[in-house]
Order: C-alpha cells, then structure tokens, then sequence
C-alpha cells in the first residue's frame, strides 16, 4: 500500500474528483495513478468533507507536501475521525478534509494508492 507521501517528487497532470462514491485520482507525468477513497462498511460513515485550495496549484510542478493529520473525538461511544491531506507545490496547497464516524468497530481509515496495484 502506497502513503501520500510517495507524492513527493512527483509531478501532477490531473486531480478528478468523484463524489459518489467520495474518490479522488491523482495522474502522475511517469504515468501513475494514485486514488484516495474509503471502503464503505455496514456501521460506519466516512466522506470527503471539505477540500480547501485550487487543484491548479497542484498540476506541473513537483509536489513539495505530502502529509497527513488525524485528528480524533471519542464522545458518547461514537468515533469521530478527521483526516486531512495537505499537498503543495510552489504555487500553492490544497487541504483535504476528510470526515469518519464509527461505533469504534469499524475502520474509518482513508485509503491511499496506486490503482495498478489492485486499489479500485
């Protein structure tokens, strides 16, 4: 399984955006493609929530940033999860928020890729 930060490095020529279900595909110049999505299952919600910044500032030019930051709230027996994505170049950065909920069970985890390997 890849990590965001294999982005580093690399330089972008497409970011596609689906929101059902939520996905994201990043299109390498070295002709990769990397997707960000979560595996639905029965007693858990997880969705792109927010996506802050302009995709253009991420396309040619080699991404500086590739990280992730979990942020979690336990209220009530409910897990909340937020994972964020920053990714940078010299033009910019975009943020991805993404939102996961959970009777602490199931997985809320995003997952990250290359679609050659099998991912999607």
């Amino acid at each position: 399984m890849a990590d965001v930060k294999d982005l580093i490095g690399k330089v972008l020529v497409d970011v596609r955006v689906d929101y059902y279900p939520d996905e994201l595909a990043f299109e390498t110049t070295d002709g990769a493609t990397y997707v960000m999505y979560h595996e639905q299952d029965c007693c858990e919600s997880v969705y792109l929530e927010d996506i802050n910044g302009d995709f253009a500032d991420l396309r040619g030019e080699p991404i500086l940033l590739a990280e992730e930051v979990v942020s979690e709230d336990a209220d009530n027996d409910e897990l909340k999860v937020w994972t964020f994505y920053k990714l940078g170049t010299i033009n910019g950065v975009v943020v991805l928020r993404w939102h996961g909920e959970s009777n602490g069970y199931y997985s809320v985890d995003v997952n990250f890729g290359l679609k050659e390997e099998g991912i999607r």
